[in-house]
């Protein structure tokens, strides 16, 4: 960036205000940051995967988190439970105590079946049906 354009960024963050969370402009369109006009612009798709990216660091830090040992599984399996969680929230997916504790001790075949009678599975289809396979074999599809 130029020095001309950190000025008119200071500017416009002065005159449209910096907004962290979506909220109404003065003209009723749904908004956020500097001035993104989410009903009429939107996204790009690489602002979305952008955006994406560090949603998929900040649920790994919660996994980190609450659950450590969730690093000692596999790759396939490991980026089941972050779908998981990024679905659910660390807070739903703490709720699922005996998946859980299943996967923890390696038991992923009973994992995979346990998984697909919560309400989740009931309410996500084949997105339950397709993590189930992960769990079982390890292996990418």
């Amino acid at each position: 960036m130029t020095e001309t354009d950190d000025l008119l960024t200071a500017r416009l963050i002065a005159h449209e205000g910096l907004r962290l969370k979506p909220y109404r402009d003065t003209a009723g369109k749904l908004t956020i940051g500097v001035g993104r006009n989410l009903d009429d612009v939107g996204l790009t798709r690489a602002e979305a995967l952008f955006l994406l990216a560090g949603d998929i660091a900040a649920v790994r830090g919660a996994l980190d988190r609450r659950w450590p040992w969730w690093r000692a599984m596999d790759p396939v399996r490991r980026d089941v439970l972050t779908e998981l969680a990024f679905n659910l929230g660390a807070s739903g997916l703490a709720s699922f105590k005996d998946f859980l504790g299943l996967l923890k001790t390696g038991a992923f075949a009973a994992a995979a079946s346990d998984l697909l009678g919560t309400q989740w599975a009931g309410q996500v289809g084949d997105r339950a049906q397709q993590l189930a396979v992960l769990l079982r074999t390890g292996q990418p599809t």
